[in-house]
C-alpha cells in the first residue's frame, strides 16, 4: 500500500502567512502540520509516499527531504495548477500504478492516526473507504448522507446539508478510482472534485464504505483551526525542560522548554512550548501558546497564540487568539490597549498604538 500527500493549493484562508510560506509547514506544537501526517502515514505501515506539490514545492522539498526521517521513501509530483482533488489522483497514476493507497490531505490533522484505517480498507477489500466526522458547520466541508451504515450521497460544500458528517481529509483507494476519475467533470469552480469520484464508485455500486472518526480532527485551514489543533495538540503534551531558567521565572502545567531555550524573570504557564533558542524576558506565557525556535518575547503578555521563527514581540501588554508569522516583529507604540487579535504575515512590523 502506497499513500499520496496532497501538499499543493494557495491557503488562501491563512493569508497573508501564505503569501510566503506553504500552509503546511505552518507549526502546531512547533512542528509542521504536514509531518504530522508523515508520522501517521509511517506508523501504519506504509513506506511509500507521493507528495503533491504546487508553487510552494521547493520549501516542501526543503522540509521533509528525501523522508529518511520517517523511515519513508518520498516521490514528488509536481501539480502545475490546483485543480482538483482528483485532479492531483489523476496526475499521480504513474507512481500509484495499481496499488491501494491512502490519500492524505496535508494540512489535516488526526488524534489517532491512520493504522486503524488501514487495516479495516484492507480487511474489508473495500474499493474505497471514507473517514467521517460530525461537525457543527457542514456547509463548509464535503458531507456524506447515509442509509443504514451505506454511504449514500457526497456533496461537496452544499447549502442545504442532508447530514452533519463531513468528510475528513483522509481517504482509502484502490486503482478503480482513477476509472471514476476519468468519468467525471469539472466542477462549478473548474476543479474535479474527488467527492463527485467517490459518487460515481457508489452510482456504480462498487464498495465504498464509511468510517465515522471518534476521536478529534482537525482540518487546519482557518486561524480559528489552527489555533484549536495547537491547544489539542499542546495538552495532550508532557512537560519537557531541556533549556534553562532562572530563579525569579517560574513554570506552571505542561510546559515543553527546547533546547536553547532562556527564560528570564517570566511566568508560563502550560499547556505551552517555548522552541529552541528562543528568549523569553520579563513575560508571561498563557496557555495554549506556541512559540518556535528564535523568537524573543520582551516585556509582554501572549496567551492561546502561535508565533512562528526570528520573531520578535516586544513591550505589549496583552495578544491573544494570534498568528504572528516568521521574522515578524510586534512592538509597542505610546498608549496601550488592554487586548489584541492579529494574524501577521512573515517579515512584516506592526506598532500598538
Amino acid at each position: 500500500m502506497k499513500a499520496l500527500v496532497l501538499s499543493g493549493g494557495k491557503g488562501t484562508r491563512l493569508r497573508p502567512i501564505t503569501h510566503t510560506s506553504a500552509k503546511q509547514l505552518v507549526p502546531i506544537a512547533n512542528k509542521p502540520i504536514l509531518f504530522y501526517g508523515l508520522e501517521a502515514i509511517a506508523e501504519s505501515g506504509i513506506k511509500e509516499v507521493g507528495i503533491v506539490v504546487g508553487e510552494t514545492a521547493l520549501e516542501i522539498k526543503n522540509a521533509v527531504g528525501n523522508g529518511q526521517k520517517w523511515g519513508l521513501k518520498i516521490t514528488y509530483i509536481v501539480q502545475e495548477s490546483p485543480l482538483g482533488l482528483a485532479h492531483a489522483v489523476k496526475i499521480s497514476e504513474n507512481f500509484l500504478k495499481n496499488d491501494e493507497f491512502v490519500m492524505y490531505l496535508g494540512d489535516n490533522l488526526l488524534r489517532d492516526g491512520i493504522s486503524q484505517f488501514v487495516q479495516e480498507f484492507k480487511k474489508k477489500k473495500a474499493d474505497a473507504q471514507i473517514l467521517l466526522a460530525k461537525v457543527s458547520n457542514p456547509a463548509q466541508f464535503g458531507v456524506a448522507e447515509l442509509s443504514k451504515g451505506k454511504v449514500v450521497q457526497l456533496e461537496e460544500k452544499p447549502k442545504k446539508p442532508k447530514s452533519n458528517l463531513a468528510l475528513v481529509g483522509v481517504y482509502m483507494f484502490n486503482s478503480k478510482i482513477f476509472k471514476a476519475i476519468q468519468h467525471i467533470k469539472p466542477s462549478k469552480r473548474e476543479e474535479l472534485e474527488i467527492t463527485d469520484a467517490i459518487q460515481y464508485l457508489i452510482d456504480q455500486k462498487y464498495n465504498v464504505i464509511p468510517h465515522i472518526v471518534n476521536g478529534w480532527w482537525k482540518d487546519t485551514g482557518k486561524l480559528e483551526d489552527l489555533l484549536e489543533a495547537n491547544r489539542l495538540v499542546l495538552d495532550s503534551c508532557k512537560q519537557n525542560i531541556l533549556g534553562s531558567m532562572d530563579k525569579e521565572s517560574k513554570i506552571e502545567g505542561k510546559v515543553i522548554l527546547e533546547e536553547g531555550a532562556k527564560i528570564i524573570n517570566s511566568i508560563i504557564r502550560g499547556p505551552a512550548i517555548i522552541g529552541q533558542n528562543s528568549s523569553i524576558k520579563n513575560s508571561y506565557v498563557g496557555p495554549f501558546t506556541s512559540i518556535y525556535h528564535h523568537s524573543i518575547l520582551d516585556n509582554s503578555e501572549i496567551e492561546h497564540s502561535i508565533v512562528l521563527e526570528y520573531s520578535m514581540v516586544q513591550n505589549i501588554k496583552r495578544i491573544s487568539d494570534s498568528l504572528i508569522g516568521q521574522n515578524a516583529t510586534v512592538i509597542q507604540s505610546p498608549s496601550k490597549p488592554s487586548a489584541y487579535r492579529i494574524m501577521i504575515g512573515d517579515s512584516s512590523r506592526i506598532e500598538i498604538p
